[in-house]
């Protein structure tokens, strides 16, 4: 069986990096099972998480309802990306597009050539089997619907979400707390810049976007223990 995900977790880097960003996200893990799972923070995460992906819009007061409405079926969804991607996909973005396109856009695919295609092999990637970190599937999937924007409208939306679903539903967040959108956030410049990277940078452009994933949610896991993030700028903190 193939095993791309695998493969990418040997490129230079990649390992320590990813290392890094799951010992960070144990520490808060830890935390969480010593004080109890507090519905509070697991809520007040998500909202984070919402208005850290709606800020990366551009267009926050557009945006902000529909996200937040797709983050409260995130847990829902969570247990839906790995066995019925497409039906997963297809519903955040109903929900977080609603009144923003027309009702019959929502949650279909654009017709241009190569985009189902390409989703069809982001599916079987989510449905298939790898040995590498969830953080790096996360990474690719959120990658592919936001450089091959299947919707047309809300991609980047969709595929933040998609990468907390799989963290979620792989066990490396399960309660949901760690709000990777906010560590995107604090890397706004390089956020994009990183995605640009995947797109047209080959290999090393794909090294580089999961380097960026993995030090964001790194900074993500800082925010909840209340320590500063790595990232060059302020947004961390005032998410």
């Amino acid at each position: 069986m193939l095993d791309p995900v695998s493969d990418l977790a040997r490129l230079d880097g990649v390992p320590s990096a990813v290392a890094s960003a799951l010992a960070a996200v144990d520490l808060v893990l830890r935390d969480r099972h010593d004080r109890g799972v507090d519905h509070d923070l697991v809520a007040a995460s998500l909202v984070r998480a919402a208005r850290a992906s709606a800020g990366l819009t551009g267009e926050p007061d557009r945006w902000l309802p529909g996200v937040l409405r797709l983050y409260t079926e995130l847990a829902a969804l969570s247990a839906l990306i790995r066995v019925a991607p497409g039906q997963a996909l297809a519903r955040a973005h109903s929900l977080a597009a609603r009144d923003l396109v027309s009702a019959e856009e929502l949650g279909w695919l654009r017709s241009e050539p190569g985009v189902a295609a390409r989703m069809v092999a982001l599916e079987q990637l989510l449905t298939g089997r790898t040995t590498a970190s969830a953080v790096l599937l996360g990474a690719v999937a959120h990658a592919e619907i936001a450089v091959v924007g299947p919707f047309g409208t809300g991609d980047g939306v969709v595929a933040r979400a998609v990468e907390h679903m799989v963290l979620i539903s792989a066990g490396v967040d399960p309660y949901g707390v760690i709000s990777c959108e906010a560590g995107h956030l604090a890397r706004r410049d390089a956020y994009a810049a990183a995605l640009r990277a995947y797109r047209d940078g080959g290999a090393e452009g794909v090294r580089g976007w999961l380097l960026h994933c993995a030090a964001a949610l790194a900074d993500a896991a800082a925010l909840v223990r209340g320590l500063p993030g790595s990232a060059p700028d302020s947004d961390l903190a005032s998410t």
